[in-house]
């Protein structure tokens, strides 16, 4: 099988105090397989946790160029009289990389229409920031046979089309009913819906494109290097997982394992 280098992302979603933000980049930095240069790896706390991840981060410094900072979510404005949210030129000025958008807890949460997802993605690409757009099918929609053209419809109707930064765009594929319940599908469901979100970004963004597709859904030391072995999966977004640094390592090293 062809090498292929991780994208792994921890989506540490509502928690995370100061020191363990502190602890977990200690470990991280001190643990990380020798080689892992040749990778990608991001932490998407909370947002009270940017400003000390990026201070730790950057003091790590043989570690700068694969720990990568990512935020869970933002607006689809640049700046305005939005109290209580952050804008992506605010995320891009802190030390973020990366954003997630569209997870599916803030369309269920927060009833986040594509629409409103694609104005995110547009105004997070133009600031500079590269984009985790997350799809992904309920139990429901699973059972009624309608994964494929859920899939379809989220990712068609939530990437403009009028944005020259799309080569900044990461795909998520987490189906809802296997996050954070020990279920995932089977790896040749895993590898049947990343074939067919391959084919609709080649149709979407060129055959040739460099996009990568991650797989979202109770990620575990045990099922990774697995899930990350099937073709055009390109990487993880963990959830639960990513808080304990030592199970994440593992799944980071499991993925590693060449």
């Amino acid at each position: 099988m062809e090498e292929k280098n991780p994208l792994i992302v921890g989506n540490w979603k509502m928690n995370g105090l100061l020191s363990e933000g502190q602890s977990w980049i200690n470990f991280l930095s001190n643990h990380l397989p020798e080689g892992f240069l040749t990778s990608d790896l991001v932490v998407c706390p909370p947002n009270t946790l940017l400003f000390l991840f990026n201070d730790l981060i950057h003091k790590k410094t043989s570690h700068q160029k694969f720990i990568k900072l990512g935020a869970q979510n933002c607006h689809d404005q640049e700046y305005g009289a939005f109290t209580g949210e952050i804008s992506p030129l605010m995320l891009k000025d802190i030390g973020c990389s990366y954003v997630i958008l569209g997870h599916s807890e803030r369309r269920y949460y927060f009833a986040e229409t594509n629409t409103l997802i694609c104005s995110k993605v547009r105004t997070a690409l133009k600031a500079g920031l590269k984009v985790i757009l997350c799809i992904g099918e309920t139990k429901k929609e699973k059972d009624e046979g309608k994964t494929l053209s859920v899939l379809q419809n989220q990712l068609e109707q939530s990437i403009p089309s009028d944005t020259n930064q799309i080569k900044n765009l990461v795909i998520a594929y987490e189906p809802v009913w296997a996050i954070g319940t020990g279920k995932i599908p089977t790896l040749d469901d895993i590898q049947m819906v990343h074939d067919y979100i391959e084919s609709l970004i080649a149709i979407r963004i060129g055959k040739h494109h460099q996009n990568r597709i991650l797989y979202g859904g109770s990620v575990q030391p045990n099922n990774a290097k697995q899930i990350f072995d099937i073709k055009n999966v390109g990487g993880l977004l963990v959830g639960g997982a990513s808080l304990n640094a030592k199970i994440f390592l593992q799944i980071i090293e499991a993925c590693y394992d060449k």
